[in-house]
């Protein structure tokens, strides 16, 4: 197919051509060495006039460890707080009602919640199936304190229905209890319905929206929908800084959290021989250490260029068309014998879902082809994607449609299960994952002609006439 054609069949792209110009000039090491990018769900790609604007800042002005009364400090100081009232402007939070904890990353501001959260006898933790395993981690907080934790099952398209949520709310008791699940699947795509905030609200629960992977594309905005605690990944959204994160917190549910540890910076004072200390407000007493004041800069810089250069309406609009594209080529292609070349999970539409597609490839015999086959094979065309399970278990679980027995025999012979071949000879699984490919702002249809002339490659495919290859146990996060 030629641009020509496919701007005919989806006219809205045409709109999105000044992105172009975008990927031209702050961009150009992806025309230049001839890479096809396709995991913006893993990272986001700083742009090179961000990247400029930071070595400025960082390189005309003197920055010191912050807290302190020396110009250096009291500089870093004011831009981390600039970097709080940017981030609390990029979700439309008010900043009487939310505050902005940075961490290290998403994953450090969901342990934040776990090991802070008033779990205790009564309460309850439900997990929608389709979440991180740093959100699924947090379980093991509430199981330690007796809490009951509950997981709502997917249907086969990888969604849930409203009865499955409002049955799991409603059997919680007096105690405090938390609800978490994902805006956007980072293995699927899937955005699941933000009304379910209020559902959970309504009958006393706490709201854990994991918005990691939906900000990078989609407006969050907390002036509308009011979850408790949302972390976020700045490199998803801009692609720098790695190693900075934040979790935008409800000020009324920060009050009910309670650290079981004190740190530098998280007191206002304390004694070594009197055995005390007196934790400093929040903010603070939940930000452990020196923060990243250099990190902050470029958090302020990112958001900045996402505003004023990408144009978030267009970026949806051009990841959309490529999406929906992408899904009905893929659909469509069939070996010789007309046996499909790709296994698509989740939906087959755009509607209610991310620039995300989650698939095996098949063989001519429907067989799923070795997800490191086919990343290997990627890696040769230029093309980066990601294989795995994209630490979503539970999603794995349900495409894969594994049984809860086989899953429970194989946690009680954990032990003796090393690697991951372990696992998936113990379950019986076909493969240890997906293959995962997601679109970004600067995306277009050379990227996707380049990606279908990559899975035509496989047409006529027979897994029995690959030699056995052996694979080091790669981490499949």
């Amino acid at each position: 197919m030629s641009l020509e054609t496919f701007l005919r069949s989806y006219p809205a792209y045409h709109g999105t051509r000044h992105l172009d110009r975008v990927r031209a000039d702050d961009f150009p090491r992806l025309d230049e060495q001839g890479l096809i990018y396709l995991d913006y769900t893993g990272s986001g790609l700083p742009s090179r006039s961000q990247l400029r604007a930071y070595q400025r800042v960082i390189g005309d002005d003197i920055w010191g460890n912050p807290h302190s009364a020396s110009v250096p400090s009291r500089r870093s100081t004011e831009a981390i707080r600039h970097a709080r009232q940017a981030t609390l402007r990029f979700v439309n939070a008010d900043p009487d009602e939310y505050s902005v904890i940075f961490t290290a990353n998403a994953t450090g501001a969901l342990r934040l919640v776990g090991e802070s959260f008033p779990f205790q006898p009564g309460a309850r933790l439900a997990l929608l199936r389709d979440n991180h395993n740093s959100v699924l981690g947090i379980r093991e907080y509430a199981r330690a304190r007796g809490a009951t934790t509950e997981t709502i099952a997917l249907r086969p398209d990888l969604r849930t229905d409203l009865s499955a949520v409002v049955d799991a709310l409603d059997r919680a008791e007096t105690a405090p209890s938390l609800f978490a699940y994902p805006a956007q699947s980072n293995f699927s795509g899937v955005q699941h319905p933000l009304e379910w905030i209020h559902e959970a609200h309504s009958r006393g629960w706490r709201v854990l929206l994991d918005a990691a992977a939906y900000a990078a594309i989609s407006d969050v905005d907390l002036s509308r929908y009011k979850p408790d605690f949302v972390p976020l990944s700045y490199y998803k959204i801009f692609g720098w800084p790695t190693g900075l994160g934040c979790l935008i917190a409800r000020n009324d549910a920060l009050a009910q959290l309670r650290r079981p540890w004190f740190s530098g910076g998280t007191v206002v004072a304390s004694s070594a021989l009197g055995g005390w200390h007196a934790s400093a407000g929040p903010p603070d007493n939940f930000e452990d250490g020196t923060p990243d004041f250099l990190g902050a800069l470029g958090v302020s810089i990112g958001l900045d260029y996402v505003r004023q250069t990408l144009d978030r309406d267009s970026v949806r609009a051009r990841v959309r068309c490529l999406t929906e594209f992408l899904l009905v080529e893929m659909s469509k292609l069939r070996h010789s014998n007309g046996a499909p070349v790709c296994a698509l999970y989740g939906p087959t539409d755009t509607r209610g879902r991310g620039p995300t597609i989650a698939f095996n490839l098949l063989d001519m015999d429907g067989n799923i082809v070795d997800e490191r086959v086919a990343e290997d094979r990627a890696v040769e065309c230029g093309i980066a994607l990601r294989a795995g399970c994209f630490c979503n278990p539970g999603v794995g679980e349900t495409i894969f449609e594994l049984e809860p027995a086989d899953l429970i025999r194989v946690g009680t012979m954990s032990a003796g299960l090393h690697t991951i071949e372990d696992y998936r000879a113990a379950i019986g699984l076909p493969t240890g994952g997906a293959l995962r490919v997601s679109l970004g702002p600067v995306s277009n249809f050379d990227d996707i002609l380049g990606f279908h002339r990559y899975l035509r490659s496989w047409c006529d495919h027979r897994t029995a006439d690959e030699q056995l290859r052996t694979f080091p146990d790669r981490d499949r996060c």
